[in-house]
């Protein structure tokens, strides 16, 4: 079977962990052909096109289609799909989340045309639809009117190998020492596009960061940070204890990562919008108490093994913040057990062997 795969966003945040988890296995189960930059794709087996057509481009819409070879199989991992015709025999698409039609209020004309039209060319040219969660799933046929039967639901999973409880006290100071963590912390790890929510974490810490001992810290680029909401730009700028207590960690390694929730307090994910959302199982694998919005895939996704919030209640956020970071040691480590026992269900070996199954009945 002759499966080709665009990886051009093989190193970006979501998408990038999607392919990195997937990619590998799938060199040994059929032929594989990656489109991509050979700089980043570090795979032992398959062949490498090599392109540097940007994603979302006019470019992208002529060229894409002719760099695709003849194949079985060309499967998008995600929803930017060609609309020309390619030589692949049929097509699979991953549609992550319809975030660009569900809130395209929040995007610019010609960005909510082109999602429009694209994610339709996506649903309507592929001969199957993967999807990440029951929630996505039904947001698929709302928004495009799809026949629910084209989708298979296959969950994201978890490196377990990477994303464990257990650290050295060497590699945990060596880590808190890198970044310039505080002793006590409330973590934050995910982008700031106004649907992430962030402001209303920002705003929820400040209300209650006098009467605790904990920083906030946000893992990424502060730079890049602000750039994506301006109004969380201004509101640190205006209170001085947000410029005090509020650190960004800049860019982290992979390796530090996990550490990094091992670390922290309380993981806090204030989202509006996810198809799936992988930081909060993330967290709990690190043995990270979290925090999570009731919103979206993720009461599907966490279960009862994190605490909820109204994301839209600031109130209730600083309320439930104080009360989990005052929990009792016993029950602090049950809650913490129930979310290791909740992340250990989402594995990629499991997300693999259902992706190798929808392929198969393809070719």
């Amino acid at each position: 079977m002759n499966l080709c795969v665009d990886a051009r966003m093989y190193l970006a945040s979501g998408i990038g962990t999607y392919l990195q988890n997937l990619l590998p296995t799938l060199a040994d189960s059929c032929d594989l052909t990656i489109i991509g930059k050979p700089d980043e794709l570090k795979l032992n087996r398959g062949k490498v096109l090599p392109t540097n057509i940007p994603i979302y481009s006019i470019s992208e819409l002529i060229k894409l289609p002719r760099k695709i070879p003849t194949s079985d199989i060309f499967w998008s991992p995600h929803y930017n799909v060609p609309v020309l015709p390619i030589r692949a025999k049929k097509r699979l698409v991953t549609i992550h989340d319809v975030f660009h039609l569900a809130h395209a209020n929040t995007l610019t004309p010609k960005q909510r045309l082109y999602a429009k039209l694209i994610m339709r060319a996506a649903t309507q040219l592929s001969s199957r639809i993967i999807t990440v969660s029951e929630f996505s799933k039904a947001e698929i046929v709302k928004y495009t009117r799809v026949d629910p039967e084209k989708i298979i639901v296959i969950p994201n999973g978890v490196n377990l190998q990477h994303f464990h409880s257990s650290y050295s006290l060497s590699s945990q100071e060596e880590v808190k020492a890198k970044y310039r963590l505080p002793e006590q912390y409330i973590l934050y790890v995910g982008n700031v596009k106004p649907h992430k929510n962030l402001i209303a974490l920002i705003k929820a810490y400040e209300a209650i960061a006098q009467d605790i001992p904990q920083q906030l810290v946000i893992v990424g680029k502060k730079e890049g940070f602000i750039t994506g909401d301006s109004l969380l730009r201004d509101n640190i700028q205006r209170s001085k204890i947000l410029k005090e207590r509020v650190s960004f960690t800049g860019f982290v390694v992979n390796e530090d990562l996990p550490i990094i929730y091992n670390l922290a307090s309380l993981f806090v994910f204030p989202s509006l919008y996810e198809g799936f959302g992988l930081p909060p199982l993330e967290a709990m694998a690190c043995g990270c108490l979290t925090l999570t919005s009731g919103r979206a895939s993720m009461p599907e996704i966490c279960g009862k093994a994190t605490t909820y919030f109204v994301p839209e209640d600031k109130s209730e956020l600083s309320t439930k913040i104080v009360e989990l970071l005052s929990l009792s040691e016993p029950y602090r480590q049950e809650i913490i057990q129930r979310g290791i026992a909740k992340a250990n269900t989402y594995t990629w070996e499991d997300s693999i062997k259902k992706h190798i199954k929808v392929i198969s009945s393809l070719s």
